[in-house]
């Protein structure tokens, strides 16, 4: 009897895999991943629950690499779930940017004075450039210069994915540099707190030196908090304005790409024409050959127009519209902070995602050389701040 019955419901079973084969039906190449994701973020809400220090999006990317590297995980991070997670660090990361808007106001900027926001600029500028500079110096690989010059100036892992998404960036150097941003962020918790006093800056003050030199809002959150709610608010608007700087950065990165494509499609046009011109004088060509180039190079020009990013791409819009949005005062606390919360989802399922994608073994060959850059990243923003808040208090 129970060999029968097993028998039948095998039977049953392979009669409804092959009437989903017949109609065609399966899952969505991405459900996998976005499950895993799913998973690895209540996982990350758990871990923050039970530990209210560290924050949730930095527990996701950790527990995102841990996933990438257990023997258990590894095969299904790497295989099957691979395009959900590559999803969920891109496409979800542009969905968290744009929630991201609604926690900034003009209002809010405009509070705290011209005087700091002329310091945010320029700590910003003397980051970003510093650290690109030095990392190309270093020689770091592929984008990875740009990216944790982004994410030490702006605003950690969020920015690294709204300027990756412009410049094309391969997914290693994108999660190696939200790796290291992320460490030092975590870092920055335990360390600045206890340089407040040796300092000599007041609550107010630590909270503008917080909010100018932590990379992510959770983390400046997490740090200010230890010099209570005067240090708190001032970190939190000083690190808005940080923010408020995605957009324009993004827009300049965009354009400095259009502009290089552009140099180097009249280049390649240029190579093309010269090397036409050399074959014609040596040799005959057959028409079907001329022909056959000619569509390659038309092919090629249109392939690189149609990956030619946006001036300003539309999750920066988005950004924008929901700074607006929230400046007019017609959104109600609820509803922000029903924003508020969807938009850490959204991060954290995107970095956890990010996270998947770290390989330790690759990482340690330039390993030595990214942390030498994230130390002196940090020294450049720490010391930049701090200046900055001594001339403006």
């Amino acid at each position: 009897m129970t060999l029968t019955a097993a028998r039948g419901r095998a039977r049953q079973a392979r009669k409804s895999r092959q009437a989903r084969q017949a109609t065609g039906w399966r899952p969505p190449a991405t459900a996998y991943g976005l499950g895993l994701a799913a998973a690895g973020v209540a996982a990350a809400w758990t871990v923050h629950r039970l530990f209210p220090a560290v924050p949730l999006l930095t527990a996701a990317v950790v527990l995102g690499i841990v996933a990438a590297h257990l023997p258990g995980a590894r095969g299904l991070v790497r295989g099957v779930c691979r395009a959900g997670l590559s999803f969920a660090g891109k496409r979800l990361m542009r969905l968290g940017i744009v929630l991201l808007g609604l926690k900034l106001s003009l209002d809010d900027v405009l509070g705290l004075g011209w005087a700091t926001v002329a310091m945010v600029l320029g700590v910003v500028a003397a980051t970003f450039c510093g650290t690109w500079w030095l990392g190309r110096r270093m020689g770091l690989c592929g984008d990875q210069p740009l990216l944790i010059a982004t994410g030490y100036s702006i605003c950690g892992a969020s920015a690294i994915g709204a300027v990756s998404e412009v410049s094309d960036s391969d997914e290693r150097d994108v999660a190696t540099s939200v790796a290291l941003v992320t460490l030092c962020g975590t870092l920055a918790i335990a360390v600045l707190p206890l340089l407040q006093h040796p300092l000599g800056l007041d609550d107010a003050a630590f909270g503008r030196w917080v909010g100018a030199s932590v990379h992510d809002v959770g983390q400046v959150v997490a740090t200010a908090q230890t010099a209570g709610p005067a240090a708190l608010g001032d970190a939190v608007l000083v690190k808005l304005v940080r923010v408020a700087l995605l957009a324009p950065l993004v827009a300049a990165l965009a354009t400095a790409v259009r502009v290089r494509a552009r140099g180097a499609r009249a280049t390649g046009t240029e190579a093309d024409g010269s090397e036409a011109e050399g074959a014609r004088a040596t040799e005959p060509r057959a028409e079907g050959t001329r022909a056959t180039e000619s569509r390659v190079v038309g092919a090629r020009a249109e392939g690189a127009t149609r990956r030619r990013p946006p001036l300003v791409p539309l999750f920066v819009l988005g950004f924008l519209a929901m700074t607006a949005l929230r400046s007019t005062g017609i959104l109600a606390t609820a509803a922000l902070d029903a924003a508020a919360t969807a938009q850490e989802l959204l991060l954290a399922a995107a970095l956890f995602g990010l996270g998947s994608a770290v390989h330790l073994p690759s990482l340690s060959r330039t390993g030595a050389r990214v942390a030498a850059l994230g130390l002196c990243a940090w020294v450049v923003i720490a010391g930049a701040s701090y200046g900055g808040v001594l001339l403006t208090t």
